[in-house]
């Protein structure tokens, strides 16, 4: 077995370790999400972790990890019968990003459950974590149904697992750990907010603590055992530490001047119901622990806040993270101080100097590669003003970008036909969840059952096989596995002109709205997008296609316009994109949706060039939308053009919006979509 990395010897990051030890002294908390850039030690200090953690007793020899003193009742390896155990460290499980239904919340023999009536069941990870930690690196990137058996199994403390009536439950009970980086897309709310607590992570740009990272990094690469020795004093006095704090913890006193500042500063932050208030009287309650008092201080509740709150206020995936201090700072004032520190407590901060974790060890003090006040990255600058512009009409040279217009519901964009994509809510596709369709024989594990098919292919042949009682004989041969159908996730590729005629302000500022609202849209329905824009001279991959919407949605805000329209280099750019994205994800279809008002100039024959380029896009049959953002008493219908040689539909501005008077839900195949190879 490796040596994992101590957790003492982490460099900095004083809000993550805070975070991951509070959680380890009460599990209660509810877990801890770490967002943060990549090659930030997120990992290695969740790992890190379970060598500090205490061990547990369980029953011998139970798969569940049963507590030997109060056993589950309804254990599959059960009953068990109360008395001594045996002790073992608690675990800390990875689920992979690409894990299966089955290996989470584990497999039913589905034959040995029809031919002979046994539940032959093998656990999977809900039930290897149960009583310890369950850890999900990259836990944005997890498929929408295992976040739900995620969902279900932390709110019920338990798993259950069902095939056609052959059910088996166990308990789940476990601290939920996740690691994330933002720039490859945002959670759920529903998933965010199970989740106790979050901090954010980022390298820091100091020399000093770069090079102290470094030097403990490799003296861990060159002699793992040796560098852990160096550390076991700290790891010892840190582990003694939680032991100290779980014992304190059920004597700290939560007064009712901490319970007034909890509730007004939920109330004040608009947080969405009341989880918000119980994870901060139970995150302050173990701060207090923590700092070695029996009595819950004003301190106590402001960390709190800072832990519990940030990731509770998003209220779509285009808001910024995070509290506003001054704000907190007032709220708690108003509100009135915690209690007052006893008389026979004269050290409020306890031992080990309050709340953060010990910083000194023997190579030299933790500053850490982490300043989570590090300001955010600024935008891409503007392009610069196109040469080459003179003559042209006022408006046409570059202008500052404006601001997005509100976003808006919209109407529902899909690409025709069946896909096999990954899940979503978009497009329809077979997939593993949904309504069932049919049936065929399974491919590898049996896991979704078509039980009239497997017993219409059992029934002609029960007298062959000498059957005689009521009971039926299944062979594997009778099997058939369900399929079904339900929605995936698409590849939805924004191009966006933003020439100088789109410049007008008014003009700009729907448009960007209206992008904004089908980004939003992308993120509900849990798309993949890209942004391409053209302008002047050539169009230019704004962002890569990726899952963080939000990432678009800062691009789409900084974007300038001004200069000719080179259609045609838009479109080009567009199909090399999805010509790469087809290779490397080649089930996930695409969406191509043009916002543009149709115009091409600039360079030779310009019209011809985009005709070409858009009837390059229908001939391998992409789907596509083309939203008109011509105004005015006089329009061209140059975007209906376009649509058409494209072999897609057009919708203007108004037809966007989801409460407009056409009302109806919209398909991209349009009028032509008959005649092109769905892609």
């Amino acid at each position: 077995m490796s040596t994992p990395y101590p957790f003492t010897a982490v460099v900095g990051q004083d809000d993550l370790r805070l975070a991951l030890l509070l959680n380890a002294v009460s599990p209660a908390v509810g877990g801890v999400l770490v967002r943060g850039e990549k090659g930030t030690a997120k990992s290695t200090a969740v790992r890190a972790l379970s060598a500090l953690l205490p061990e547990v007793d369980v029953v011998l020899g139970c798969r569940f990890s049963c507590a030997p003193g109060a056993p589950d009742p309804v254990c599959p390896d059960g009953p068990h019968e109360t008395g001594p155990g045996s002790s073992r460290p608690a675990r800390v499980v990875e689920l992979p990003v690409g894990a299966s239904e089955d290996r989470l919340v584990g497999a039913l023999d589905i034959e040995r459950a029809l031919a002979e009536g046994v539940k032959a069941f093998e656990p999977g990870l809900l039930a290897d974590a149960n009583r310890g930690v369950l850890y999900v690196d990259e836990v944005n990137l997890l498929h929408d149904h295992l976040v739900d058996l995620l969902l279900d199994a932390a709110a019920m403390g338990s798993s259950y697992v069902e095939r056609e009536g052959v059910s088996v439950r166990h308990a789940a009970r476990f601290l939920l750990v996740g690691t994330m980086n933002p720039e490859e897309g945002e959670l759920r709310p529903q998933l965010l907010d199970r989740f106790g607590l979050t901090v954010e992570v980022a390298a820091s740009r100091e020399p000093d603590l770069r090079v102290e990272v470094v030097r403990r990094r490799l003296a861990y690469d060159d002699d793992p055992a040796a560098f852990a020795a160096r550390w076991a004093d700290e790891e010892n006095a840190l582990r003694a530490r939680i032991v100290a704090a779980r014992a304190l913890l059920p004597e700290v006193r939560l007064g009712d001047a901490a319970l007034r500042q909890i509730a007004a500063t939920c109330a004040a932050f608009e947080v969405d119901g009341m989880r918000a208030d119980i994870v901060m009287a139970r995150t302050a309650t173990t701060l207090a622990a923590w700092a070695g008092r029996t009595v819950v201080l004003a301190e106590d509740v402001r960390q709190a806040a800072l832990l519990a709150l940030p990731h509770r206020r998003r209220r779509n995936p285009f808001d910024a993270p995070g509290l506003d201090e001054e704000k907190l700072d007032d709220t708690l004032e108003e509100f009135g101080g915690g209690d007052d520190t006893p008389e026979d407590d004269p050290d409020p901060d306890g031992p080990g100097g309050g709340g953060q974790p010990p910083q000194d060890g023997p190579e030299g003090p933790a500053d850490g590669p982490v300043d989570t006040a590090e300001a955010p990255a600024q935008p891409e600058e503007p392009a610069k003003p196109e040469e080459g512009q003179g003559g042209r009409p006022a408006g046409t040279g570059e202008q500052s970008a404006v601001r997005a217009a509100e976003p808006f519901r919209t109407k529902m964009l899909s690409v025709p036909g069946l896909g096999e994509g990954a899940a979503g809510r978009r497009s329809r596709a077979r997939t593993d969840h949904g309504r069932t369709t049919g049936s065929r024989r399974p491919r590898g594990a049996l896991t979704k059952l078509h039980l009239a098919a497997t017993v219409q292919a059992a029934a002609p042949h029960q007298r062959a096989r000498g059957r005689s009682g009521r009971g039926l004989v299944v062979r594997r041969d009778d099997l058939r596995q369900a399929t079904r159908e339900g929605r995936e996730g698409n590849l939805v590729l924004f191009v966006v002109d933003a020439s100088g005629s789109m410049a007008a302000r008014q003009r700009m500022s729907a448009v960007k709205g209206a992008v904004l609202s089908l980004l939003l849209d992308a993120y509900q329905r849990r798309d993949k997008v890209g942004l391409i824009t053209f302008r002047g001279k050539d169009a230019t991959v704004a962002l890569p296609p990726t899952s963080s919407v939000d990432a678009a949605a800062v691009r789409l805000e900084s974007l300038p316009t001004g200069g000719r329209t080179p259609l045609s280099a838009g479109l080009l750019k567009a199909h090399d994109v999805l010509r790469v994205e087809r290779m490397r994800d080649p089930a996930r279809r695409p969406l191509l949706v043009v916002v543009t008002d149709g115009r091409a100039t600039g360079g030779p024959d310009p019209v011809a060039l985009g005709t070409r380029a858009a009837r390059l896009h229908a001939a391998e049959g992409t789907a596509s939308v083309v939203v008109d953002c011509e105004s005015g008493p006089v329009r061209l219908g140059l975007a209906g053009a376009l649509a058409g040689q494209l072999g897609g539909t057009a919708v203007t501005l108004d037809e966007l919006r989801a409460d407009s008077i056409a009302g109806l839900v919209r398909d991209v195949q349009g009028a032509s979509g008959a005649h092109r190879r769905v892609a």
